[in-house]
Parts: structure tokens; C-alpha cells; sequence
């Protein structure tokens, strides 16, 4: 199972090891995206920025658009 992990907001003003959390798990700046596991350790990290991301269950499909 995989999470897809966008980022939302920019890290200018955040505290550093929050900096440090989005450079670990991928994420350059807003609008970046990345795909992760659905481990432990990755969601840990995703919670510490939760404010600053949205998540998504990579496994529901995307809705279809017409």
C-alpha cells in the first residue's frame, strides 16, 4: 500500500527540523508530489507535517473527469 503525499504550503518560517521532515520525505516545494509507503516510520513523519500536506491512499483510484 502506498501514500501520496503533496505538498500544500511553503516551509519559509517553519522550524528547521520540520525543513528537515519534507526533505526527507521528498518534497521540494508547494505543488511537489511523491509517492510513499505506508510504513510506520513514513507516517510518523507525515503527521509532524500534516499542516503543511495532503495525503491520499494511493490505492483509490483518482475520480474520472468527462
Amino acid at each position: 500500500m502506498k501514500l501520496r503525499v503533496k505538498q500544500l504550503r511553503s516551509v519559509i518560517g517553519q522550524a528547521n527540523h520540520t525543513r528537515e521532515v519534507m526533505k526527507g520525505l521528498g518534497l521540494r516545494g508547494p505543488g511537489s508530489e511523491v509517492v510513499v509507503d505506508n510504513t510506520p516510520s513514513f507516517r510518523g513523519a507525515i503527521k509532524k507535517v500534516l499542516h503543511l500536506v495532503t495525503v491520499q491512499d494511493e490505492s483509490t483510484p483518482a475520480s474520472k473527469s468527462k
